[in-house]
């Protein structure tokens, strides 16, 4: 990676694991200086009871060679969103890049359970874990963003707007959550775009998260061991992919063009020329579509 980020500050919020991971460390490749936060620590975990850490995170954002700076921060509580936002802006008085990826509904929602079958304070805590984090996050950072000309907002979702208005997400909470997020884009798009800066929604494909390893009982290295249960999990993707359409997005000068779009990580890599770590680009989008949605056999030739 070029150091095509050099002197540029970046705020991932949520970026202890997945894509919020592969993307501080790929803003770092490209020489950025990334905030990166969450509320898993060394200190203590989230209720996500999970083994990764900011810490861990900073630490290979600098390794990749950027300035990895971990923050605890509940994106929840403005108090604390707000506290981050001074700290960036009596560091460095500027952000370039702010990344709305805040989650952590996973444990939450279920597959099988109807709206009226659903826990409701587990469905109302998965709206406010990935819509008011958001929000909230975006109220406090989006004045010093807007400081400095050509700011960036990337707000991470699942599913491209064109898949999720034809493609009910299978659960009513989930559905809702992450269709939110692609109007969100759109909404600080119109808002922020008049005066000099650039919004848009951002979906990785099928995604080898290090949550979904685990559900196939496999690793980053043996990914491909998951075929035999699910062939289609072939077209997927390591979050760094991702990280590297968000760094593409930062480092182009014309990057206001896709204001207001839905993206996708397949996408961009048809436009910016960037692969995954294995050389590949897989256009899961089109794939699930074309292939997986269609009833055809598993097959990703064309596809990556």
């Amino acid at each position: 990676m070029n150091r095509t980020c050099e002197g540029r500050v970046a705020l991932v919020a949520g970026a202890t694991r997945g894509a919020g991971r592969g993307i501080a460390v790929e803003l770092g490749a490209a020489g950025a200086t990334v905030y990166v936060t969450g509320r898993s620590t060394r200190a203590g975990r989230s209720e996500m009871d999970r083994p990764e850490t900011i810490e861990e995170t900073a630490e290979l954002v600098t390794a990749a060679g950027g300035t990895g700076i971990p923050v605890r921060v509940d994106h929840l509580v403005p108090e604390q969103v707000k506290a981050l936002v001074d700290r960036i802006d009596a560091d460095h008085h500027r952000l370039d890049v702010l990344v709305n990826d805040i989650w952590g509904g996973e444990l939450l929602f279920s597959w099988t359970d109807r709206l009226w079958e659903h826990s409701l304070d587990d469905g109302l805590r998965i709206l406010r874990l990935a819509v008011d984090t958001h929000i909230v996050t975006s109220h406090f950072a989006l004045p010093l963003l807007l400081r400095t000309p050509g700011g960036l907002v990337v707000e991470m979702t699942d599913g491209t707007a064109d898949y999720n208005r034809d493609n009910y997400r299978v659960s009513f909470f989930y559905d809702l959550a992450k269709t939110s997020v692609l109007r969100m884009a759109f909404a600080q798009a119109q808002e922020i775009g008049p005066l000099g800066a650039t919004a848009v929604a951002l979906t990785p494909g099928w995604m080898r998260s290090e949550i979904m390893l685990d559900h196939f009982n496999t690793a980053e290295g043996t990914w491909r061991d998951a075929l035999a249960s699910e062939p289609h999990f072939a077209i997927s993707e390591t979050p760094r992919f991702t990280g590297r359409a968000v760094a593409a997005l930062a480092a182009d000068p014309d990057r206001a063009r896709w204001n207001g779009r839905s993206l996708s990580s397949g996408g961009l890599a048809q436009v910016y020329g960037f692969t995954d770590l294995d050389g590949s680009r897989p256009d899961a989008w089109r794939y699930l579509t074309e292939v997986q949605d269609a009833g055809r056999p598993a097959d990703v030739t064309g596809y990556r």
